[in-house]
């Protein structure tokens, strides 16, 4: 996986963590067609394969990401395609087809085994609104703000932000950012629970993300599966739900081994040495 191969990231996996870097700078990291062919792609074959126990997001310059490029809503290969000719409800029917597409884009993060941490500063707006809101943890600077950016340019939002931010901070306040399109900024952000810190800069929050994605790579990667696939499911259901699918994902998935090797370590005063996941079929790596 060489950082050449992508237009929009370099990835690099080392020491467990699989690091994506929005590279785009000079366009604020919009996310243009390419991006939408790239990002389920990479995630999929990181997600499939032993290398990473932890997935971090991150931009360089001075914004996390601008959204959804306006080029890509008149590209045939994009993933909404406003520009289509033909009968109504053909037209219709591709582009209900192209925003679903879109979705499944951000899907990948929330249905990855991995844990996936998004590091923002700037603008996050618009479409990686949608991208962020499907990770696991997110961290930001001082400078970071977030704004569901479609109300202003005339449309309702559609990748994932209207589903997933009201799960994550207060109804209410979706319902404002949503209807008003403005700009919250990060200490908010920070104060309704939508990020987990704030840091001065770029450099302190890298920093502070990879010691986390390090504590995290440490744990038994397969107990971190359970814990990131229970709690999605218990936040769509019922606690009863919850309780029942856990015990059946427990019966299936504990590991004796792993607990012993937990218990091992401590008598032995040393870090735990657990193996890595199994490589999964049918991935695009595959």
């Amino acid at each position: 996986m060489g950082e050449s191969e992508y237009t929009c990231f370099d990835v690099e996996v080392a020491d467990q963590v699989a690091h994506l870097v929005l590279k785009r700078p000079e366009k604020a990291n919009s996310m243009i067609v390419e991006f939408w062919q790239e990002l389920p792609h990479i995630i999929e074959d990181i997600s499939a394969s032993t290398d990473a126990r932890v997935i971090v997001l991150s931009a360089v310059g001075r914004h996390f990401c601008s959204g959804m490029d306006l080029s890509v809503f008149g590209t045939p290969e994009g993933p909404v395609n406003t520009a289509q000719a033909g009968h109504g409800s053909r037209r219709r029917a591709q582009f209900r087809t192209g925003v679903l597409r879109a979705q499944e884009t951000f899907n990948v993060l929330e249905n990855s085994r991995l844990p996936v941490i998004a590091a923002i500063q700037g603008a996050c707006v618009g479409g990686a609104v949608d991208m962020v809101t499907a990770c696991d943890l997110r961290y930001a600077t001082s400078d970071a703000f977030f704004s569901i950016q479609e109300i202003n340019i005339g449309m309702t939002a559609d990748v994932g932000t209207l589903q997933r931010m009201p799960k994550l901070i207060p109804e209410g306040v979706v319902r404002e950012l949503a209807y008003t399109g403005r700009r919250m900024g990060a200490d908010e952000a920070l104060d309704r629970g939508l990020v987990n810190a704030v840091y001065d800069d770029h450099a302190a929050m890298m920093d502070a993300v990879g010691e986390i994605a390090a504590q995290i790579a440490a744990k038994s990667p397969m107990a971190i599966w359970g814990t990131k696939q229970t709690m999605n499911y218990s936040r769509d259901h019922s606690v009863a739900d919850g309780l029942e699918y856990i015990a059946t994902w427990n019966a299936a998935m504990f590991d004796t081994d792993d607990m012993g090797e937990a218990f091992k370590a401590q008598l032995d005063k040393r870090d735990p040495d657990y193996p890595d996941h199994s490589p999964l079929s049918g991935g695009p790596g595959s």
